[in-house]
């Protein structure tokens, strides 16, 4: 244990003789510490999702462009990835108490104005606010659980904070798709107000910090800035190679832009005098295996099942209700999984529950892979059992890797850390594997459209077709069409969608692959922990 730990056990002590007052002893309880952290963290995952569903209404009712909309989800991501590993040095200089409440009230206090808002521009300007008070949240809460439980007990408080991330991301499009459907578009974000002064008045009553004392006490404002630039050019780079093509000057402008940001702040790192990253945390072999292994399974993971909202909507046919209603086979593993892998991490360590749900994960995809238009529930929940029976161990076992081999002091640092890698590899993932689809769509839209007997599509109108088509989006039909012809147009595009789902799901299983053989150089976290609380 280290010595301020050891200095803030004694001096919240009470003198001998007498016991701590009842509101005393809850304070800094391991369990309720948990329940705290997973309230406020529960918000930021569940507005990843949630808003998508809700972005056709605001579009509607604000008269908002294309583009526009974009951004309402576009710059919630990015301030998130941006600020992350800042917020986590935040959390280390001033306390990961402190930064969690700020973050909750503001994300809160953000959400509300949202909700109010009469114009899509002051939308999107709350939405990167959101952005950025959730980037406090995540890693202050890695952070606090670090400081409140016992090491033989940490995996089992990070699988069940890894299973509400996971649960409240995939619970997502349901919500949203009960308030928008009863309620407004405004309710998917004034939601967030009571959420948020609960985690309020429980982090008061509740939350106790832990700092060590040789944390840093100033911050590398060059290496803040330099991190930022890199991570805002990676991000939306990524975000918009799609659209502008990744032979596109401005899309190599950018991704370019963030390799030299990115080698300029490893060189600052090595003199600076106290660098916002000490580059000596990547000497752990574990800790930069876990990091690029969250970079991985979040590619794989967070890429593919982009496109299943897309095939349940659009080529079964379902309501966004349904669709998340389709995909509770999932996260109900990923509620059961992540406990139960917590508590197999803490028996044998992180490196086999990572490797098994890794390759679980990869053989789930290559199922995924398999589907067609016609595949029926059955078959899906199959799959979906398996992926999140398989994500959990790994959600788990690298937040573990990173967070438990980064020095004390550093633990709002490498929180921050791994949910920025897990940010930089779903972004990746949805842009690499869309791309992927997207040409795969557009290669066999043609043969499969001659094929069905329809007449060729050319010029403004084809390039509708295909844009149409790599969300499996049917043509609308012509008054008076017959529905034989109908039937053969959303035959031939939906069979074009699942031919470019199958390819992207084929490259994530390969991906996820690559991640279990770098889960073999995963182990324990070997620092120390934080203190013997007791339960």
């Amino acid at each position: 244990m280290s010595q301020s730990v050891v200095k803030n056990a004694k001096a919240d002590a009470p003198p001998p003789g007498r016991s701590a007052p009842a509101g005393r002893r809850l304070q800094g309880h391991p369990w309720l510490t948990l329940l705290t952290v997973a309230v406020g963290v529960m918000m930021v995952a569940l507005d990843g999702t949630i808003v998508a569903i809700a972005n056709p209404a605001i579009q509607n009712d604000l008269k908002a462009s294309p583009a526009d909309i974009q951004w309402v989800t576009s710059g919630y991501l990015l301030a998130l990835a941006v600020f992350l590993i800042t917020a986590g040095k935040i959390g280390d200089r001033f306390g990961h108490k402190s930064t969690f409440l700020v973050g909750a009230v503001g994300f809160a206090a953000s959400s509300a104005a949202i909700g109010f808002a009469g114009n899509i521009q002051t939308v999107i300007a709350f939405r990167v606010l959101q952005g950025l008070f959730g980037a406090l949240l995540q890693p202050a809460a890695l952070g606090l659980l670090r400081g409140a439980f016992p090491v033989e007990k940490l995996n089992m408080a990070i699988g069940i904070w890894a299973g509400v991330i996971g649960a409240s991301t995939a619970a997502g499009p349901i919500v949203g798709g009960l308030l928008v459907e009863h309620v407004s578009w405004q309710s998917v974000f004034f939601i967030n107000i009571p959420v948020g002064l609960l985690a309020l008045l429980l982090g008061i009553w509740v939350l106790k910090d832990v700092r060590a004392e040789n944390a840093a006490k100033s911050f590398d404002i060059p290496g803040i800035l330099l991190l930022s630039a890199a991570m805002f050019m990676l991000v939306w780079g990524i975000i918009k190679a799609p659209s502008w093509g990744w032979g596109d000057t401005s899309t190599l402008l950018f991704l370019g832009g963030a390799v030299l940001a990115l080698v300029a702040f490893a060189l600052w790192q090595r003199v600076a005098r106290e660098p916002l990253i000490p580059l000596s945390l990547f000497r752990s072999v574990p800790l930069s295996a876990g990091t690029l292994l969250m970079i991985l399974m979040a590619f794989s993971f967070f890429g593919a099942i982009f496109f299943v909202t897309f095939y349940l909507q659009n080529v079964h046919g379902m309501s966004p209700v349904d669709a998340g209603v389709h995909l509770l086979p999932m996260t109900g593993m990923m509620i059961v999984g992540a406990p139960a892998a917590g508590a197999a991490i803490g028996r044998v360590g992180p490196r086999i529950p990572i490797v098994v749900g890794m390759v679980l994960t990869s053989v789930a995809m290559y199922g995924m892979s398999t589907l067609d238009a016609g595949s029926g529930s059955g078959v899906m929940s199959l799959w979906f059992v398996l992926m999140g029976l398989g994500i959990s161990p790994v959600l788990v076992g690298a937040t573990e890797v990173i967070v438990g081999n980064a020095p004390l002091e550093l633990s709002g640092v490498a929180g921050g850390l791994q949910q920025a890698a897990m940010q930089v590899g779903g972004s990746l993932g949805t842009a690499v594997l869309g791309a992927l689809m997207a040409a795969k769509v557009t290669d066999v839209l043609p043969g499969n459209w001659a094929a069905a007997g329809l007449p060729p599509v050319e010029g403004a109108q084809a390039q509708g077709l295909e844009q149409a088509a790599q969300l499996g989006i049917a043509p609308p039909p012509a008054p008076g069409t017959p529905q034989q012809v109908v039937d053969a147009m959303a035959t031939a595009v939906h069979d074009s969608f699942v031919s470019g789902m199958s390819l992207a799901f084929a490259v994530a299983a390969v991906v996820a692959f690559v991640a279990a053989l770098l889960g073999l150089l995963t182990r324990r976290g070997t620092t120390d922990t934080g203190p013997a609380v007791h339960i």
